[in-house]
């Protein structure tokens, strides 16, 4: 057992109500509660404490299962059988869970289910991988207009080819990473469209050189052929 599955209380299936317990950050309390659970799945009236988001929480859980959004089964085994929905054998695995809560509730990320580099914001990830982005076009688009001054001055500051492979790798691997998605199938940013990037950037950098729709559109153009050619 490695230390983040220690740590976090992560097994393989639980019974709906541990899935509860650790969503709601309550695992200190899991000995107390369950005590106080009735036939594995509903919390007896009157428990003790403030624990209203861990019954939303199993609420939640159940009402996925009974719309089969999530499956379910028995000892870890999936079975699509509704009366399992109420008795004490119910589980669910592990996996099913996470890929779960990644699509109906993108905006939790429970300890147990996603390690620290899954639960980084999103914003955080967008925020930085922008202005990592952007950085990057305004130092090759001043370099660029640099050496257009005069024949003279480009002799002498043109960007050399790997320099300019560089800049272009870095922009077209920051497009991957603000378009795409983790193995498990969960964006890693808000940007749907290269054209969603470039509205944003437009729209928050508008004015600066090389900020323009025409230049984005070309560079992103490029920096994706170049690193598609190395890939």
């Amino acid at each position: 057992m490695n230390q983040f599955t220690h740590l976090n209380a992560t097994k393989v299936f639980y019974n709906p109500i541990e899935v509860a317990i650790r969503w709601s950050d309550l695992l200190e309390h899991e000995p107390e509660i369950l005590g106080q659970v009735s036939q594995g799945t509903v919390l007896m009236a009157g428990v003790s404490g403030d624990w209203s988001l861990l019954n939303l929480n199993l609420e939640r859980l159940l009402d996925a299962m009974r719309h089969g959004e999530l499956p379910y089964g028995k000892a870890g085994i999936t079975q699509n059988d509704p009366a399992l929905l109420t008795s004490p054998e119910l589980t669910v695995r592990h996996v099913d869970v996470k890929r779960w809560i990644a699509v109906a509730y993108p905006a939790h990320k429970p300890a147990f289910l996603f390690d620290e580099s899954e639960r980084l914001p999103m914003q955080a990830i967008d925020q930085a991988a922008a202005q990592a982005l952007l950085q990057q076009i305004h130092s090759l688009t001043a370099r660029s207009m640099t050496r257009q001054r005069s024949s003279q001055e480009e002799s002498q500051l043109r960007l050399n080819s790997r320099a300019e492979t560089t800049y272009l790798n870095i922009i077209g691997a920051l497009l991957t990473l603000l378009l795409g998605h983790s193995p498990g199938g969960v964006r890693y940013s808000a940007f749907n469209t290269l054209e969603s990037v470039i509205s944003a950037l437009i729209a928050h950098h508008s004015g600066r050189p090389g900020i323009t729709e025409r230049t984005l559109w070309a560079k992103f153009a490029e920096a994706r052929r170049q690193l598609s050619a190395h890939s």
